[in-house]
């Protein structure tokens, strides 16, 4: 291993260290290619790599429901943005980094990160499905670094949308949003409007509680009926 390759795995293990009190993980890394379009560091270069960083499961939700019930400023129609920043800011000063996330500009194609950094693909819900998570997973920021990193996340092998039978999320949508093979927002929000604090609400998305997959990381019923409100606005 080379100098900069054990300075590299070194700054790697320390964000693991800083990130994994809070439920948030390293879930990979993307290394540009000479020439390609990268995000800027601090200083105006472009950086060689991202380590995308988020949630597994449920894993974020005690951390952010505590600093929730605690933090004077954590009001607002973003609470869970303006805790993921004040957890991963401090990170990459630490680590003498560039932050990015996905609420902010200027905006970054974390979902084309995240498809090459662990393979994944888009499922019928526009979320991208994980062949062990699921749809129970998300991406809460990213780091960018001026020298390559270690490749890091898992191999994925497979997409289980292509194999599943049925498509079950489709079927299970009351609002017919996914009746086109496409998220229709407008559909869902309108249903949301008319059913008020009942229906997907309660127990959230009928659509991504009907795939099978990735059951087990499945979000705990506060967190779901969280991400259904902000989904309402």
């Amino acid at each position: 291993m080379t100098a900069a390759s054990a300075s590299a795995e070194h700054s790697i293990e320390k964000i693991r260290a800083a990130l994994r009190p809070h439920g948030l993980f390293l879930r990979g890394t993307v290394t540009f290619a000479k020439g390609e379009e990268a995000p800027s560091l601090d200083g105006g270069a472009a950086a060689a790599s991202v380590a995308l960083i988020g949630n597994i499961g449920g894993s974020i939700w005690e951390p952010f429901s505590r600093w929730r019930e605690g933090a004077a400023d954590a009001g607002g129609t973003d609470p869970l943005d303006n805790w993921s920043k004040q957890v991963i800011l401090p990170v990459a000063e630490a680590t003498g980094v560039t932050a990015y996330f996905p609420s902010d500009p200027p905006w970054q194609p974390f979902q084309q990160w995240a498809m090459r950094a662990e393979g994944l693909k888009q499922s019928p819900l526009g979320i991208l499905i994980h062949p062990r998570f699921g749809l129970w997973h998300g991406y809460r920021g990213a780091l960018a670094f001026a020298r390559p990193l270690p490749v890091s996340g898992e191999a994925v092998m497979g997409h289980p949308c292509d194999t599943c039978e049925g498509k079950p999320c489709v079927a299970a949508c009351p609002a017919q949003a996914l009746a086109s093979g496409k998220f229709d927002a407008v559909h869902c929000r309108t249903y949301l409007g008319v059913t008020g604090r009942g229906g997907c609400f309660a127990a959230g998305c009928r659509s991504r509680n009907a795939c099978p997959v990735g059951w087990d990381y499945r979000y705990p019923v506060e967190q779901l009926q969280f991400h259904m409100a902000a989904l309402s606005f």
